[in-house]
């Protein structure tokens, strides 16, 4: 959550993640797409390459992924080439989830699967989300 306030501080998209090995956190990472022009910055991309720094290889193996919102289909096929262990998500994303909300890579046959829990701090997460568009929404129409 504290990441995802990090992006939300630098009118991102609040989505904050963090990688943990061996109970000690490896990677932070905050969504930096509008800050980078870059599509593909979002928080678990960044947090992807931060982990396979740190632990010196391609695969961040016996790793857990805790991210505030569901993981969409990019992020969720570099999960897969990293061969993480588990990932924990906040908040359903129903547009772009691709661990069961929208689809579920998990179940295309792929050469790794992970282990999913979701809907820790859900609501905080959602709520932050929310809100986020809500005043986005707001600035819109006044600048109308």
């Amino acid at each position: 959550m504290q990441q995802a306030q990090c992006a939300l501080a630098e009118d991102e998209v609040p989505i904050g993640a963090v990688i943990v090995y061996k109970n000690q956190i490896i990677a932070k990472a905050h969504n930096q797409v509008e800050h980078l022009n870059d599509p593909t910055a979002h928080a678990e991309m960044i947090a992807i390459t931060q982990a396979a720094t740190f632990l010196g290889s391609k695969w961040i193996k016996d790793c857990t992924l805790y991210v505030t919102v569901e993981p969409c289909s990019m992020c969720a096929g570099a999960l897969i080439l990293s061969r993480i262990t588990n990932v924990v998500f906040g908040a359903d994303d129903p547009k772009t989830g691709a661990f069961g909300s929208r689809t579920d890579v998990n179940l295309l046959g792929l050469n790794h699967k992970i282990r999913i829990k979701k809907g820790l701090l859900k609501e905080e997460c959602a709520a932050l989300l929310k809100e986020f568009f809500r005043n986005k929404r707001k600035t819109v129409k006044r600048v109308n």
